[in-house]
């Protein structure tokens, strides 16, 4: 019994020994992994950061592309406007001005036609007048992206000015045009490996996305999720781009950070999967080598009893030739009987054993009737049904009634010779069910399963095998089972044998 305490003590503080160091690994690891968090934390704020200054940075410079806009158009009116006063111009100064205003335009390209698109004057085109004397087909989609400027000369004669963006401006726009497509690109393939999604400004039509699975993003369901999750995170980033409008930026935590949150718990049921096979495959080891010790000294005892059960025969045989009292001789001939049954016994351990179907009833009141000669008359047996029923089952039946007087000199002992005992039998559709309760010391609760350990006993004299070996016999043997089904301190314990039918 000392050695079960032991044991269970020390299995206790090796777990909390092993609890200890996988709490300080865990404790440890999830200190380096805060660290780590935190780092990529800053990467995804300074990404974010990032992407508000160029975003600020875009919409300033489209702000100024505007203002560029405008000022050019100004200035086409202003050209407009003095190329409509140059023919009434009454004094030189006049006449000079008109045409500075005129010459001073380098940049923007313009066309004057008359009311029948036929070219009047060019200025900062690449082409003459010789070579294309009207506006007409492509030359003429090129400059109406604006509407012309219509100029009145005299006897209501009217004239077009039309033009289009300097290269200057074009050059600016072109450079607009590449400065947004590559915030677009930097959003979506950036650095920090941050999930981002471009949503339109209503937030529900996704424009462009990056660093999320193709698949799952052509999934309705998991693009609503996925945003709504990004939007407990971070407000997205609102962006009013040229020619595109508002766009936002929705954006959450990386990859790498969102698995670093889980890793330490991963880390964790790592510890607890290896741990659990770990243990089971050493307890499946000495299980097996148990079962070997078990058979083995099984064995060996029936070997042993062999030799000397034969001798004993042969004596038996020859005190009934001399004529030695009879009852005496048959008295020892039960002995050397039981002996044999228990020689037959351990030589069926590790063996498969060859069940057969017998009245229970019948082989329980045989195995008491044994029993009741070799122990105190203070101890009453009772046993319900009585002979006239019959509940078959398929047993050893020498392996079987070992477990019984097992059971019952286990009980008899636990009354110190004074007592009762009562054996029921019941069955139904699938099993068969033995109880057999005594009025003895009783169990306590916490070693219902101990007492089934090989070395248990609570005799000062005892091996702590008997209920071992029939723990054994009736689950490994005849696929059953057999626990304490009840016990009480001072008042008695309960047993239970379940047998499949």
């Amino acid at each position: 019994m000392d050695i079960y305490l032991r044991k269970k003590r020390w299995k206790w503080i090796l777990f909390g020994v092993a609890i200890l160091i996988v709490a300080a690994s865990l404790y440890y690891t999830n200190i380096l992994v805060e660290y780590t968090r935190q780092d990529e934390r800053k990467n995804v704020e300074i990404w974010a950061d990032a992407i508000h200054r160029k975003a600020d940075l875009v919409n300033f410079t489209n702000i100024l592309f505007e203002q560029i806009k405008n000022e050019e158009r100004k200035r086409v009116a202003i050209l407009a406007e003095a190329q409509k006063r140059l023919n009434n111009a009454t004094s030189n100064d006049d006449l000079n001005y008109y045409l500075d205003v005129i010459s001073q335009n380098t940049t923007i390209p313009v066309i004057q036609t008359d009311d029948r698109n036929n070219i009047v004057s060019v200025r900062n085109v690449g082409f003459s007048m010789d070579t294309v004397p009207m506006l007409l087909g492509r030359l003429r989609e090129e400059f109406t992206y604006y509407p012309p400027i219509v100029v009145n000369y005299w006897a209501n004669k009217k004239f077009y000015l039309y033009y289009k963006d300097s290269n200057i401006f074009s050059e600016l726009k072109n450079a607009l045009d590449d400065l947004i497509s590559s915030f677009f690109s930097e959003v979506v393939l950036n650095s920090a490996s941050v999930p981002v999604i471009i949503t339109d400004s209503t937030q529900q039509v996704v424009i462009a996305y990056g660093n999320l699975s193709d698949n799952r993003m052509s999934d309705p369901a998991f693009v609503e999720r996925t945003l709504e999750s990004m939007k407990s995170q971070n407000l997205p980033i609102e962006v009013n781009l040229a020619d595109t409008g508002i766009r936002y930026i929705f954006y959450k935590d990386s990859f790498l950070l969102t698995q670093l949150k889980y890793f330490p718990l991963v880390m964790f049921a790592v510890f607890a999967v290896f741990l659990l096979i770990a243990y089971l495959l050493f307890s499946t080891a000495r299980k097996s080598e148990q079962n070997q010790v078990w058979v083995g000294m099984a064995k060996e005892t029936a070997h042993q009893l062999g030799t000397p059960l034969s001798s004993m025969i042969g004596w038996v045989e020859l005190l009934k030739l001399k004529g030695l009292d009879e009852e005496t001789v048959t008295e020892i001939e039960k002995d050397v009987h039981r002996l044999e049954t228990i020689t037959d016994r351990f030589s069926k351990i590790g063996a498969a054993a060859r069940l057969e179907p017998y009245n229970i009833v019948r082989v329980i009141n045989d195995s008491v009737n044994y029993i009741k000669s070799r122990v105190s008359p203070k101890v009453k047996f009772t046993i319900t049904p009585d002979l006239s029923v019959q509940i078959l089952a398929p047993i050893n039946l020498h392996l079987f009634e070992w477990v019984v007087e097992n059971l019952c000199k286990n009980a008899v002992d636990a009354m110190d010779g004074n007592g009762s005992i009562h054996i029921e039998v019941t069955e139904d559709a699938n099993q068969v069910i033995l109880d057999i309760t005594d009025s003895g010391r009783g169990i306590q609760k916490s070693r219902f399963k101990t007492i089934f350990h090989p070395g248990y006993t609570s005799k000062t004299r005892g091996w702590g095998l008997g209920l071992t070996l029939s723990k054994r016999i009736i689950n490994n043997y005849h696929s059953g089972k057999i626990f304490v089904k009840s016990s009480t301190l001072g008042k008695g314990t309960t047993f239970r044998i379940i047998l499949k039918k």
